[in-house]
């Protein structure tokens, strides 16, 4: 096995506590504002305003199951998987294409019985099992232009393609600047960045100008009061919902938002539903918890034993935290309006499923992680471990250092 895809030494020790209480309390928070938010929509559509809550308590059970799985599991048992389950993706994706139903102008779910899932979410999680594992694999060679940069370049440009025929640009831009970050992490060269930037802002700007309902968008962007009744409707009504609620809402439950003005209120629009309901201080109170998820899974990432761990955690952060600033950011409207659901609380259950799939892979590296802080080299040159004990490996100087390749 490649060095830099094995572990560097630690043995197992007890999982990334903080970030585990983080992910509970947002899916407990998510329950109640799924409740919240669709109590009017689903009473008026299915007779009972626990319907959505039904659903997203069932997913979050899967998704706890998976997370708990993926917790378990060793993370090094996906690398020789990581091509197959690439591949898998991509098939899922020409499958929407072929064999989805058209629902509010997208083709993104596939039926598998009385539910329906969006392979988009699943990529999410396969591209960055893959390029984790591709990237550890080339140790210096990442900074070939040649040899890694067009390939890197290619595959991207394929899942991009296949996202924006269904269309799904929110998820396509997640899916590009989180793998742009695990490359970044690998070694990439700034003249690679800089030429991927260009890439991107040209390939951007062909996606917004060949459509004229994202061209409308973003037009929209710049004056989101420029028709209400119409192509602003959306972004004027969250605007309303996030102003009503002032600092600390109109109280949990009272949000009148949620009664047919806002768009999809438990699903793209739940941020102004918080908003509303609970004020500023509840949304600040949001965007803390994923200020702490980002600085907890970047931390892990950085006391990760060898590369692919730390590539797959840099992915997995930056996937979630990236998805929740686009969500965030088309609610106060600071970026022009795309559907994508806020991790972990917006009622989705394929988004919920994979998201806590994804965190267990993140709390499973954490059981490996090799800190500075909790480490001292005793004398004779023995890294010794988070409690005291001896690092696996390690004795009489020949225990390997912490990120050694």
């Amino acid at each position: 096995m490649d060095q830099d895809l094995a572990p560097a030494g630690p043995t197992p020790h007890r999982p990334d506590y903080v970030l585990l209480g983080v992910v509970i309390a947002f899916l407990a928070f998510g329950l109640v504002m799924v409740l919240t938010s669709s109590m009017v929509i689903a009473y008026n559509t299915f007779g009972t305003q626990f319907y959505y809550l039904g659903r997203q308590g069932l997913w979050a059970v899967l998704g706890l199951l998976a997370m708990v799985v993926a917790w378990r599991l060793d993370y090094r048992r996906l690398g020789p998987l990581a091509l197959w389950l690439l591949v898998g993706c991509i098939a899922a994706l020409i499958a929407v294409l072929l064999f989805a139903e058209t629902i509010n102008g997208a083709q993104r779910w596939l039926a598998l019985g009385p539910f329906s899932f969006q392979p988009s979410e699943l990529t999410k999680l396969g591209i960055i099992i893959y390029m984790a594992y591709w990237l550890a694999a080339k140790g210096e060679q990442v900074k070939s232009l040649a040899y890694q940069f067009v390939p890197f370049v290619i595959i991207i440009a394929t899942i991009v393609m296949l996202l924006l025929r269904q269309p799904d640009l929110g998820s396509a831009f997640v899916i590009v600047a989180t793998a742009v970050a695990i490359f970044f992490a690998a070694g990439m060269h700034l003249g690679q960045l800089l030429l991927f930037l260009i890439s991107g802002i040209v390939g951007l700007y062909a996606a917004i100008s060949m459509s004229s309902y994202r061209m409308e968008r973003f037009i929209t962007f710049f004056d989101p009061w420029s028709d209400p009744s119409d192509s602003s409707y959306h972004i004027s009504q969250v605007l309303k919902a996030l102003g009503a609620g002032g600092v600390t809402g109109t109280g949990l439950g009272v949000g009148r938002g949620k009664f047919n003005y806002l768009p999809f209120p438990h699903t793209d629009s739940i941020l102004a539903v918080i908003g509303e309901e609970l004020g500023l201080i509840g949304t600040c109170g949001v965007l803390l918890a994923f200020g702490l998820f980002a600085y907890r899974g970047l931390q892990i990432a950085w006391d990760s034993p060898d590369t692919f761990s730390r590539l797959l955690a840099t992915g997995i952060t930056c996937n979630i935290v990236f998805q929740a600033l686009v969500s965030i950011g088309v609610t106060t409207s600071s970026l022009p309006y795309t559907g994508l659901t806020l991790p972990f609380i917006s009622f989705g259950g394929s988004s919920l499923l994979v998201t806590l799939a994804s965190t267990g892979l993140l709390l499973n590296i954490s059981r490996y992680t090799v800190s500075y802080e909790h480490y001292s080299l005793a004398r004779g040159g023995v890294w010794r471990g988070q409690r005291g004990t001896p690092v696996s490996g390690a004795g009489g100087g020949e225990g390997p250092l912490p990120h050694s390749t």
